[in-house]
């Protein structure tokens, strides 16, 4: 995403975008299989003082800038095209002003061009978690996930990915975490709504691939050194009908269960919120 969850790199409307190598936090570890034995070992002999400290420095710590274990990049969304102070904004009549996207966009998609992925990466089973045994240093197969899939996002047919026709395509995905499987066996989904003012400001939004959900066949990630062609799924989303000339906040968020997204200090836990701008 990678860059931080704010998707950092365009603002206005002649600026190019940044590019910045992926965050080598992004990777967290999960561990489901935890057991009780092993947790009152580590408990051992400590006092009730000593695991409420503990617990204080679980809820918050503020040397790892964590809250309940876990950084704000855990269960975080990134987008592209890359933003500055969280804002989409351009004249439709002006290319100067979302060509910038533009770019942003297909450099990104590059790694998912068709032909890419068929060399690099094999077809797998939708609908179900692709679970890869032997030893956890061999090298791991990865899904392949394709550009076209993005449809009327994907750049191929309308390379402009509708900025042009001030319908501009954003795209979402989740931050890699190491051996996690989102959504207990349900596809994580995506949504996207007006975070404030009149709700028909946002009249329409569609979603690719399909009804805008993570495919399983993607998870679990295994990480950068065994999984070395994996490539993060993505949400495009297509904002069709928006209310020109004005400031939109917009908040687009994963829905499933383990995700949450409703923490109002942490605009980037499970979900992202950006103001989209869109002149005649």
């Amino acid at each position: 995403m990678d860059g931080n969850a704010s998707a950092r790199g365009t603002e206005g409307q002649h600026r190019s975008p940044h590019r910045k190598a992926e965050n080598k936090h992004e990777e967290k570890v999960q561990d489901p299989d935890r057991g009780e034995d092993e947790t009152r070992a580590e408990m051992g002999s400590k006092t009730w003082a000593d695991l409420a400290g503990e617990m204080k420095m679980f809820l918050w710590n503020p040397e790892e800038r964590t809250c309940l274990g876990r950084t704000a990049k855990s269960w975080g969304v990134m987008i592209r095209p890359y933003l500055n102070g969280f804002t989409i904004a351009f004249n439709v009549s002006q290319p100067s002003t979302w060509q910038p996207y533009v770019d942003s966009m297909h450099h990104f998609l590059a790694a998912y061009d068709d032909k890419v992925q068929e060399e690099k990466n094999i077809e797998c089973v939708s609908g179900q978690y692709f679970i890869q045994g032997g030893n956890e240093s061999e090298e791991k197969k990865a899904c392949q996930f394709k550009r076209s899939l993005l449809q009327n996002c994907s750049g191929i047919e309308d390379p402009t990915f509708g900025y042009s026709k001030g319908q501009p395509c954003i795209l979402l995905k989740m931050n890699r975490i190491i051996g996690y499987r989102p959504g207990a066996g349900v596809p994580v989904s995506v949504d996207c709504k007006a975070q404030k003012g009149n709700e028909s400001d946002l009249r329409s939004v569609d979603f690719y691939p399909g009804n805008g959900t993570f495919d399983l066949m993607y998870y679990p990630y295994y990480g950068k050194i065994t999984h070395v062609n994996y490539t993060s799924p993505l949400v495009a989303m297509h904002f069709t009908d928006v209310k020109k000339n004005y400031l939109i906040p917009i908040q687009c968020s994963l829905n499933g269960q383990g995700i949450i997204n409703d923490v109002n200090r942490d605009r980037f836990l499970g979900r992202i919120i950006f103001t989209l701008s869109i002149g005649k």
